[in-house]
C-alpha cells in the first residue's frame, strides 16, 4: 500500500513537472495585434499552445521592420511577415525560412471611389496613391500592362500610408495597397462603395500575405511543428465559432473593440490558411520570378532554400 502510494505520488510530481517544464517559444508579430491574426489569438484562448506542450510569448513590435531580423539574429523563434518580404530576405542572404502559413491569400488591392473607374484600363491618366516603393510600382505597373495601358501614362504619388484619407480628399483617383479586409471595410464605414480591384486577378502572381518564419538553424526543432499545429486548431475553432472568438477577443483586448474590428474579424475568415503548415512551392517560384522580371531581386533563389514543409 505505502509502495502503491508513493508510485502515485512519483506519477504525479512527474505528471507536474511535465505541465510546468511547458516549452517556452517567442512569436513576435507583423504589427499590433489586430485580425490578421485571429487564429492566433484563438488558439491562446482554447489554450491550443499550452495542449501542445507550449508557452507562446506574442510580442507586437516596437517598428514593423524587425520582427523577421529578431529571428535571423536568433533573439526570436518565429515572426509573421510577408511573403513578397520573404523573396527579399533570401535575396539578401537572411537565414530566415517560411514554415507556415497565416494568410494565404493577398490582401493587397487598387482601390478607388470614381465610378467612372471599372477596370484598370481606366486608369490611363489618373493619379494613384502607394506607400511602398518598388513592390506596389511593380504591381501597379504589371496590373496596367495586363490591361493593354502604358504604366506611364499613370501619375504615382506618394501618400504615406494614408490611402484612405487621401482617396476622401480626392488627392487621388485611386490607391494601391489598401487591404481588401481592411481600408475597403473602412470607406464603407465612411459611408462610401468603393471599387475594389484585387490584384491577383490583373496578372499579378498570387501569394501569401502572411507568412511564419523561423531561423534556419531551428527549423527541424519540434516546438515549431507543435506550434502550426496548435495554429491550425485555432483556425478550425475560430471557423467554427466566428462570433464566439470575436466576442473573446473584444473582451480581452477592449481597445479593439470597435466597429471597423469587428467586421474585419469577419471578413477575414475566408482568407486564413485552413493548413498552415501546407506549402505551395509553385506560387513561391512564381513569385520569385515576378520580383526578378521587375528587377526588385538580384537572382533567383531555389524554393527549397527559404521555405519548407513541415509534416
Amino acid at each position: 500500500m505505502i509502495k502503491q502510494t508513493f508510485c502515485g505520488l512519483m506519477l504525479s510530481a512527474a505528471l507536474a513537472g511535465n505541465a510546468a517544464a511547458a516549452e517556452k517559444l517567442t512569436l513576435v508579430l507583423d504589427w499590433y495585434i489586430n485580425p490578421d491574426h485571429a487564429p492566433i489569438m484563438v488558439a491562446e484562448q482554447i489554450g491550443a499552445f499550452k495542449a501542445e506542450g507550449l508557452e507562446v510569448k506574442i510580442v507586437p513590435p516596437s517598428d514593423p521592420a524587425l520582427p523577421p531580423r529578431l529571428v535571423a539574429a536568433k533573439q526570436a523563434d518565429l515572426a509573421i511577415t510577408y511573403q513578397p518580404q520573404l523573396h527579399f530576405f533570401a535575396d539578401q542572404g537572411l537565414p530566415l525560412v517560411r514554415v507556415g502559413t497565416l494568410i494565404d491569400s493577398p490582401l493587397n488591392t487598387l482601390m478607388t471611389l470614381d465610378k467612372s473607374i471599372t477596370s484598370p484600363a481606366d486608369l490611363k491618366g489618373k493619379k494613384i496613391g502607394y506607400s511602398v516603393s518598388g513592390i506596389e510600382q511593380a504591381t501597379l505597373s504589371t496590373m496596367a500592362k495586363h490591361a493593354h495601358i502604358d504604366p506611364n501614362d499613370m501619375k504615382l504619388i506618394n501618400v504615406n500610408f494614408q490611402l484612405t484619407s487621401a482617396l476622401l480628399a480626392g488627392q487621388v483617383d485611386a490607391v494601391i495597397g489598401g487591404y481588401r479586409n481592411i481600408e475597403a471595410l473602412e470607406l464603407k464605414l465612411q459611408g462610401k462603395n468603393p471599387v475594389v480591384f484585387n490584384v491577383e486577378d490583373y496578372g499579378v502572381p498570387a501569394y501569401d500575405e502572411l507568412i511564419i518564419v523561423a531561423n534556419r538553424d531551428a527549423v527541424a526543432e519540434p516546438k515549431i511543428k507543435k506550434f502550426l499545429a496548435a495554429l491550425k486548431k485555432g483556425n478550425d475553432y475560430l471557423q467554427a465559432h466566428p462570433q464566439e472568438t470575436w466576442l473573446a477577443f473584444a473582451k480581452t483586448h477592449p481597445e479593439l473593440n470597435t466597429e471597423l474590428n469587428k467586421q474585419a474579424w469577419q471578413a477575414s475568415l475566408p482568407l486564413f490558411a485552413t493548413d498552415p503548415a501546407r506549402l505551395d512551392s509553385a506560387r513561391y517560384q512564381a513569385y520569385e520570378q515576378f520580383l526578378f522580371d521587375n528587377k526588385l531581386i538580384k537572382k533567383i533563389t531555389p524554393v527549397e532554400q527559404y521555405a519548407v514543409e513541415l509534416h
